[in-house]
């Protein structure tokens, strides 16, 4: 069973994404058009879980299953679209997690959302300060409840998210 662990930033969240970085791009080749950090640990100063989001950008989300043997031997698990239609979403780490990486092909939306979303939070240090605060008190109460945490951090989750969309929009 995964503990759920909230820990104050960590400057070296940066470098563990520049390495998935290297990994994914032997990995993907010239089928990744771009590739970014996204989540918590994508912003300087949020307390986070201590795993790292990527998120690469590719040409063709169709051509990505035929990697999967690929990554697996790299450590991802392929866990298919994973509830997010157009993604295909892979975990490392087993129940030690290290890294989630969500795979969207060019021009899906759901890219945009995590860019806003991160960059919001980047500009807006109050709001990201109480999205920690929160997720800290939500890992402190459901240790081992991840849905408990996970609904616990949903409403100001999906509020940040319609922010960051307008804040998007305007910027």
């Amino acid at each position: 069973m995964r503990k759920v662990e909230v820990l104050p930033y960590d400057p070296l969240w940066v470098s563990k994404f520049e390495e998935e970085v290297e990994n994914l791009r032997s990995i993907l080749g010239s089928e990744m058009i771009d590739i970014h950090h996204i989540g918590s640990t994508s912003v300087p100063g949020l307390s986070a879980k201590p795993i790292i989001d990527v998120m690469p950008v590719v040409k063709d989300i169709g051509r990505v299953d035929s990697y999967n043997e690929q990554l697996r031997n790299r450590g991802y698990e392929p866990k298919g679209e994973n509830g997010i239609t157009g993604r295909r979403y892979y975990t490392k780490g087993g129940d030690e997690r290290t890294h989630h990486i969500h795979i969207y092909a060019v021009g899906n939306p759901q890219i945009l959302r995590h860019l806003a979303f991160r960059d919001y939070l980047k500009a807006h240090p109050n709001v990201a300060k109480s999205y920690g605060d929160l997720k800290a008190e939500l890992a402190a109460q459901f240790p081992y409840d991840i849905a408990s945490y996970i609904k616990g951090k949903e409403t100001m989750g999906l509020e940040i998210d319609r922010q960051a969309a307008a804040w998007a929009m305007r910027s």
